[in-house]
């Protein structure tokens, strides 16, 4: 069997056993069903109602899924490109594949209460891109010239893994507003949830941006809409930020309409690739290179995950006045 072959058989049995092993974490066991009903009914009835923080982790576990979809197609593509040199390149396609599982899982979830399952996958995924980020450093410092622009733009892009770490973090905040659902407030670890979570989705916004400017810095903006990823999201960012800041008793619908726009900016990046890979060589007749070689299909959706992270924060802001 051929080298190229066997990357390739290795890459599917990756993303076969992630699924397997989604399927095994997350299935419900014999009998836990009556279990949680019974903690469910044992929860005190005092403070808000639970529908307020559940939609708000849904929400949450929908823009982890998002990210999370993004990381698995992204890096499948980029690190086939580097044909598996490492070993360890699998890892964030089996850890995406697990979280974008157990974000779906939680979307359908309608309890009021945290699963310990995700909580688990959530903080393996925040790991991952910690640990990713490590390697992707290491991968740009090693090469000649060390921290340069040269190895910067055509090294292993640095902004790559901390879309896994935030699809991981807002996993795990999801799983925080859903335990305070009876609480007098969602909150986490003491905080405000609404009101963190902007803060945290404003400034994954801002490396999202920084890492689209880098790549579009790279190809000269030679189409002005390459300057929207960079200057849309900061703006977001501040907006989120001052959400943050006063958030409290407030609708914020100006912020709420620019998430909005961030989401179908997102989604409109996808088409904006796809363009520019049908202007290489070939086109998409030749998409098995230019896939390759053109612009990030995957990326994109990055911002929309974001976005809607955003959204879910601003609607538990609005829908309670103390999150």
């Amino acid at each position: 069997m051929s080298r190229a072959v066997e990357r390739d058989v290795l890459a599917g049995a990756g993303l076969a056993l992630s699924v397997l092993a989604a399927a095994a974490v997350l299935a419900p066991k014999a009998g836990s069903s009556r279990i949680r009903s019974q903690r469910i009914a044992a929860l005190p009835r005092s403070g808000p109602q639970p529908r307020t923080a559940v939609r708000a982790a849904r929400r949450l576990n929908g823009a982890a899924g998002m990210l999370a979809a993004s990381v698995l197609a992204d890096s499948s593509v980029e690190h086939y490109r580097g044909s598996f040199k490492n070993r360890a390149m699998y890892t964030p396609l089996v850890v995406s594949a697990l979280t974008l599982a157990t974000s779906l899982h939680g979307t359908s979830d309608m309890r009021p209460l945290a699963h310990r399952l995700r909580d688990g996958c959530y903080l393996l995924a925040a790991a991952t891109g910690l640990l990713g980020t490590g390697f992707h450093f290491y991968n740009v410092t090693k090469k000649v010239g060390g921290f340069s622009w040269q190895n910067l733009f055509y090294g292993a892009p640095l902004g790559a893994p901390m879309a896994i770490l935030l699809s991981g973090l807002l996993g795990f905040c999801s799983e925080r507003v859903r335990e305070t659902a009876r609480s007098p407030r969602p909150e986490m670890f003491g905080l405000p949830a609404a009101r963190t979570i902007a803060a945290v989705t404003g400034a994954g916004l801002l490396g999202t941006s920084g890492e689209a400017g880098l790549l579009h810095f790279r190809g000269a903006f030679h189409n002005p809409f390459m300057a929207v990823p960079v200057t849309l999201p900061p703006i977001g960012a501040a907006l989120l930020f001052n959400a943050a800041a006063r958030g409290q008793g407030r609708a914020h619908p100006f912020t709420r309409a620019w998430m909005w726009l961030l989401t179908a900016m997102g989604l409109a990046g996808v088409g904006f690739h796809a363009y520019g890979v049908s202007r290489n060589m070939g086109g998409w007749r030749n998409w098995s290179q230019n896939v390759l070689n053109g612009p990030p299909l995957p990326a994109p959706p990055s911002f929309t995950g974001l976005a809607l992270a955003g959204l879910a924060a601003l609607g538990l802001m609005r829908e309670h006045r103390d999150a």
